[in-house]
């Protein structure tokens, strides 16, 4: 909307009129640009009613990203998406470039690839980028000030509670969803999370209007002090990037404004580099190369404790009799838990090696090897017969990372 000719201060867009207002103050300092809906007298009264035959009329809305090519009309259509007033120039980018190292840490090129991605290829879809510390001064949230200040009217801001709401106006057509200090004990809002981060489409709802489709290519950034259990997801949730934030070795008050004074040389440096990745999957990124330490202590974290115990039990007979697997059938399994104290069913223990950890059981009845514990701790098996599972040491030490392999 920024630049446009005087003379299109106003236009028709289907049957309604607008203002664009390209001087819209803001707290930065910064003007900003807004289309505002119009009266059709106001304009015959400021400019007469010869002006209506003179003002750009278009079909409707149309929503399309770009940052390097944007072009406000596409076909008879209005493009809502806003262009950034930042211009690619060369420059130094050594404040940018160490802050977003101890974003990234020794995942920096994926870092660099997925804020690539976000300037030359908006439509793309990627993964929900959580950043997670329960320290303080790590620059979580200047990562999200930061990015707002890149892609200002692009990116906004998102409470939780927005997710339980039927209207979605205020990030639908936006580029990011910036989430801060965020707590999702929900099932079905991670689900909701889920499906708009790989949706094409949705449909825009705001109060007092009909619902109407549009096209979606949202990416959702998450900030939390949680560490262990802000959003329920499971081992294979690969739509989650989850990365642990250290504290920053000194305070700079100044820094965010550091950062934004670089944004034009940045944008250069991200118009000129190769990607250190190619496109792997539909979120770009293999699951390998954006697993983390902290994503697996969160998955654990929201494991049920019947869980958690058969895994330390398998674990431990595995450890003292020199296995590399075991095989049990969910009866077996039961019977292990219970020795703790922990009541469950043969239904449960099913579900939790068929749906939580993946597992196919024999198609056919077969002989495996039975353990049994007993009161003294004694570890004794016997020939048993069932449709068995497989449960390798290798599969615990990757889901459990209270387990160690050295």
């Amino acid at each position: 909307m920024r630049g446009a000719n005087r003379t299109e201060v106003s236009m028709r867009i289907s049957w309604d009129y607008y203002l664009i207002d390209d001087d819209v103050p803001t707290v930065s300092g910064k003007s900003i640009t807004k289309l505002i809906k119009w009266n059709k007298q106001a304009i015959i009264d400021d400019f007469g009613k010869k002006y209506l035959d003179k003002i750009p009329k278009y079909n409707g809305f149309t929503c399309v990203p770009s940052h390097l090519n944007y072009k406000q009309v596409i076909g008879k259509r209005f493009n809502e998406y806003h262009p950034i007033s930042h211009k690619p120039k060369e420059g130094s980018i050594e404040k940018t470039y160490n802050f977003l190292s101890h974003i990234f840490g020794e995942q920096l090129p994926q870092g660099l690839d997925y804020l690539q991605l976000l300037l030359t290829k908006p439509t793309q879809y990627l993964p929900i980028l959580c950043l997670v510390s329960n320290e303080r001064n790590t620059g979580k949230s200047t990562f999200l000030k930061f990015l707002k200040a890149f892609f200002e009217a692009n990116a906004t801001f998102i409470e939780s509670n927005s997710f339980q709401s039927q209207f979605n106006s205020d990030w639908a057509g936006k580029l990011l969803g910036l989430m801060d200090e965020t707590l999702f004990n929900q099932e079905e809002i991670t689900e909701k999370l889920k499906y708009l981060s790989t949706s094409n489409i949705q449909k825009l709802e705001a109060k007092g209007k009909d619902r109407i489709e549009i096209y979606l290519f949202i990416k959702f950034i998450i900030c939390t002090n949680n560490e262990d259990n802000f959003i329920k997801i499971d081992e294979y949730s690969e739509r989650f990037w989850v990365r642990k934030i250290r504290p920053l070795n000194s305070t700079n008050s100044e820094m965010l404004e550091e950062l934004i004074q670089e944004i034009p040389a940045f944008m250069y440096y991200l118009t000129k580099r190769k990607l250190s990745t190619r496109k792997q999957s539909r979120m770009w990124f293999s699951f390998e190369q954006i697993k983390t330490k902290a994503f697996t202590k969160l998955v654990q974290n929201n494991k049920s404790r019947v869980e958690k115990e058969l895994a330390s039990i398998l674990y431990m007979i595995m450890e003292r009799i020199e296995l590399k697997e075991i095989n049990l059938c969910p009866y077996d399994a039961v019977s292990l838990v219970s020795k703790s104290r922990i009541k469950t069913s043969h239904t449960e223990m099913r579900k939790i090696l068929k749906r939580n950890w993946k597992l196919t059981n024999q198609n056919n009845t077969s002989w495996y090897e039975k353990f049994t514990i007993w009161p003294d701790g004694d570890i004794q098996s016997k020939k048993a017969k069932g449709r068995y599972f497989t449960i390798t040491k290798k599969f615990l030490i990757e889901n459990f990372d209270d387990f160690d392999d050295n």
